[in-house]
């Protein structure tokens, strides 16, 4: 087992060499470092240094996704094996349904769907198709992004471009520090499914909905393609890679940051802000009272 000083300088490391802003990983640094000479880590076990460190992190910069995981399932600490976790999310995606939770069709032919991952554009097209096609007569549709814990931006763009009638539209784009390149997101030319075009979209948030739950609300927000309700989101808006620090200890790292070509900006640290807010277990309701006025 490694040691905690051993794990967090490991951290460190990943930290210095990825963040997506450079300039302030030398405060990041001199903060953890000062802690872990001061005796703050002694003697905590793994989640309690992960839940300890991550406060500490987020206090010297307030980014959600900078942050330690704990893992029970032990993880590869060879270099060959590393993929910033994409083999573990997409395992996670195929065990819960790509992210989708149910999809009901509603009194008032009000489509529902609920979602609580974003899975990617390859693996989980199919499913968000299948999901898409089954409301596809509806008269409106609600998504339900208050669970949704965050996944894919290729995914989150696939989600978007049913919403809009072509290729056309160009949602956001990302800039990755590792690279030094900025990759467009638009709208896809061909889809699983019909698209979802000239209907009332209401999609509810919660102050749980992160990273790409928010670009999905967001990203329909700024494009004027959804009425958003419920609660202001958590404000993560930075794609992450994730490095094994430790057998069951990953540091997540945000290397890039989003770039909405509406807003020129993001939700980081500020959260998707709803049109209409309400506590986000009122949403539903406040989302189906204006969508069938007259039942």
């Amino acid at each position: 087992m490694a040691k905690n000083e051993e794990i967090i300088e490991r951290a460190l490391d990943r930290i210095g060499s990825g963040y997506v802003f450079p300039d302030k990983t030398v405060a990041i640094g001199a903060a953890i470092r000062g802690r872990l000479a001061a005796g703050a880590y002694e003697g905590l076990d793994g989640p309690a240094l992960c839940g300890t460190v991550t406060a500490d992190l987020q206090e010297v910069c307030p980014d959600q996704h900078l942050r330690l995981l704990w893992m029970d399932e032990p993880q590869s600490l060879d270099p060959v094996d590393e993929d910033g976790g994409e083999a573990a999310f997409l395992a996670l995606l195929r065990a819960e349904n790509q992210g989708i939770q149910r999809v009901e069709r509603l009194e008032g032919n009000i489509g529902l769907i609920e979602i609580r991952r974003i899975a990617s554009a390859t693996e989980g097209a199919d499913a968000i198709g299948a999901a898409m096609q089954l409301v596809a007569h509806s008269s409106a549709l609600v998504l339900d992004l208050r669970n949704c814990l965050g996944g894919a931006p290729e995914g989150a763009a696939m989600w978007c471009s049913y919403f809009f009638p072509d290729d056309q539209v160009h949602l956001n784009d990302i800039y990755d520090r590792t690279s030094d390149t900025t990759r467009q997101y638009w709208t896809a030319a061909h889809l699983p499914a019909p698209r979802y075009l000239d209907r009332p979209v209401h999609v509810l948030t919660s102050g749980v909905t992160f990273s790409g739950g928010e670009d999905v609300a967001y990203t329909l927000q700024a494009q004027g393609r959804a009425v958003l309700v419920g609660a202001t989101t958590r404000g993560g808006a930075h794609p992450t890679a994730r490095h094994a620090v430790a057998e069951h200890v990953l540091v997540t790292v945000p290397t890039a940051r989003t770039i909405n070509t509406v807003t020129g900006g993001n939700w980081e640290g500020v959260g998707v802000v709803p049109d209409v807010p309400v506590p986000a277990e009122q949403a539903l309701d406040a989302a189906l009272k204006a969508l069938r006025p007259g039942i």
